[in-house]
This record gives C-alpha cells, structure tokens and sequence, in this order.
C-alpha cells in the first residue's frame, strides 16, 4: 500500500510537470505565431498611425503647383535670356482651375507657367493680385483638378505638427515636403496681417506653397517674403483666415476693398520694437475729408476702434477684415488734454493713410 501511493504521487508530479510544460507553450507558441502571421498591410497601418506625414502628404500633394516664368524686366533676346527665370509655389483652390499663391510670386514674372504635381503644363490666362496681404490668386484652363481645403478660423495650435509642401531652391524639386511645429501665431514680422511662425524648412521657391496640419487642412500659405535672409528653422505663412478673406474679395471684385479711417498714423516705440504696451496711436496727419470733418486732427491720439484697443496698424488691418467702406465707426481718443468719441464714416484704401493704391511700400521679390 505504502509503495503504491510513492508511485500514485510519482504519477501526479509527472501529469502536473506536463501540464504546466504544455500551459507554458500554449502561451508562448501563440504569440509567436501572432507576431509571424502579421501580414504587411497591419504593419503598414500601423506605421501610419504612428505618423501620419506620409499619408497627410498623398492627399495633399496633388493640390500643389509650381509655377515659373521669366523674370520681370529681364531682357527677351540671347540664348542666355532661357535661364532668366523666377518660381514659386501655389495651391490649387477650385477643380476648374483657380489656384491661390503670393502676391510677389506671380508679380516677379512674366508668361507665367503652372505645372501641376502629375507634370502637365498649363498658362496663366489671368490673375488678381493684392500686394498688401501678398495674396494672389491666378487661372488656368484646367478642369478636374483636387482642389485642397483651407483650415477653419483659430483652429491652429503652438507646437502642432505641420508640413510645408513646395519647390525650394529649384523648379526641379517640386512638391518637396518638409516637417516641422507650428513655433507661434498672430505674429507681426514686417507685414499688414499676423502670420504663423512655423520651423519647417522653407527656402526659396517655396513662397505660395501651403503650411498643412495633420488633418489634411492648409492652415497657412508660406511667404518667404518675410524670412530674413541666413535664417534658419523660421518661416513664416500668411494663415487660412486671412487668406480666405482676401480671395473671398478678388473673386469679388478683382480687388481688395478695404476700408480706410483717412488717418495717417504712427506707432509708438514699444510696439514697433515688440515690447508689451498699449501705448495708443498717433495721428500725424488727418488725410480724408470725413477725418477732418469728424475733427480729427494732428497731434491726436487713438485709443480704440469701436471698442477694440488698437496699438499697431496689424491691429487695425486685423480688425478691418470685417468692416467695409461706408460703415460709421466710433473712436476714442485723445484731443488737447481730453479723452474723447469721434464717429467716423470709412472710407476706401489703405486702412490707415486713406490712399486708393492699396500698395506695400515693401517691394522685395524674394520668391
């Protein structure tokens, strides 16, 4: 009896080891066997949720264009005349063929050619500019093109990943692509509106090109206009919101409308060198008739524009995106010692010197 339970429990132990050996491998072989049998289109997918650029960069880039032509005041005869050229970059608005780009882009050339992302080549047959925003937007006979989508108003975010689509350097590099945060927003570098800041690499060529998020959307069109130059990791782009309202009104009107206070004004110190203030603005001269008839004058201060406080002519141009010539507005400033209301009906032209030009007295041509 004694000998038969030293072999009962030798039996035991014996089933117990084999079951847990094979527990052990039908853990393990599974797995294995699970790591194996993942077939490439998983990885793939997995791949791309972990970045998504390539997948952002196939949907985008067959709305961009390059777009090349002859310098502007080049001579037109000798052999050496073929190589006198000047490119940009462009994003394709409508199927039928409107595509959006810089002002200073399609203005630095002449018989201007649009070269799409499948390499056909189509003329420019008209275009509209506005030097002020540096948006312009140009057409081509072309039908069933992938138009791209301008992100909402407010919808960009500090330390988002974009991507810069464009032609840097060379024509020859078309719809190269480039990574990169959004390094801030609502900045005011040498232009009339606030742009994005972006450290995405962005050369010449790549001006009219779109800075684009990672839901596919344009939140930007690059413009190395104002790019110092021997700078690097800081680009700048003209944002979806102010681009859609610019070319909301060339579609329009073939022009921007803007209204114009007939004020020739000067910024204080602080707010020209970017120090916090909300020093107010100057009136050195009272330019239009409705200025003056409103008892504008030299010397005067302005505080703010219908309740918003406006220290730099960005901030009036930014707030002008929603007022039109004709509208009566309500200034506070200050006259001879006084703070005081003026009511002023606005004009048309440069928001703030009342001229009909509408012009940028910044006339580099950097592409």
């Amino acid at each position: 009896m004694g000998r038969f339970s030293m072999m009962r429990n030798q039996a035991s132990r014996l089933l117990l080891c084999g079951l847990a050996v094979g527990l052990a491998l039908s853990l393990s072989v599974p797995v294995s066997a699970a790591a194996a049998s993942v077939n490439p289109s998983s990885k793939k997918a997995v791949l791309q949720a972990a970045d998504p650029v390539p997948q952002i960069y196939a949907r985008v880039s067959p709305s961009v264009v390059g777009i090349i032509g002859k310098a502007q005041g080049g001579k037109n005869t000798g052999l050496d005349n073929r190589y006198n050229l000047v490119h940009g970059s462009g994003v394709i608005l409508t199927s039928g063929g409107w595509i959006v780009t810089n002002a200073h882009v399609i203005q630095s050339m002449q018989k201007a050619t649009v070269v799409t992302s499948d390499g056909k080549s189509y003329s420019v047959t008209d275009y509209y500019a506005d030097e002020l925003s540096d948006i312009a937007i140009l057409k081509i006979n072309a039908a069933h093109l992938k138009s791209a989508s301008l992100a909402g108003a407010s919808s960009v975010k500090v330390g988002e990943k974009v991507v810069a689509i464009g032609a840097p350097l060379s024509f020859a590099l078309r719809n190269s692509a480039t990574v990169g945060v959004v390094s801030g927003s609502g900045r005011v570098v040498d232009a009339s509106y606030r742009l994005l800041q972006s450290d995405a690499a962005i050369n010449p060529g790549n001006s009219g090109g779109p800075l684009v998020d990672m839901n596919g959307k344009v939140i930007g069109i690059v413009s190395m206009k104002y790019s110092a130059v021997g700078v690097d990791n800081t680009g700048f782009a003209i944002p979806a919101e102010t681009v859609r309202y610019i070319i909301k009104q060339l579609f329009t009107y073939g022009e921007v409308r803007r209204p114009s206070l007939g004020l020739e004004l000067q910024q204080s110190w602080s707010s020209i060198v970017g120090l916090p203030a909300e020093d107010p603005l100057t009136v050195t001269k009272a330019v239009s008739a409705a200025a003056r008839k409103a008892d504008i004058a030299e010397g005067d201060e302005l505080y703010s524009i219908d309740g918003h406080r406006v220290t730099s002519a960005v901030d009036i141009n930014e707030l002008f995106k929603s007022y039109r010539p004709g509208q009566t507005v309500q200034l506070l400033m200050q006259s001879g010692g006084d703070i005081v209301q003026r009511k002023l009906v606005l004009g048309e032209g440069d928001p703030i010197v009342g001229t009909d030009d509408g012009g940028s007295a910044d006339d580099e041509t950097e592409e």
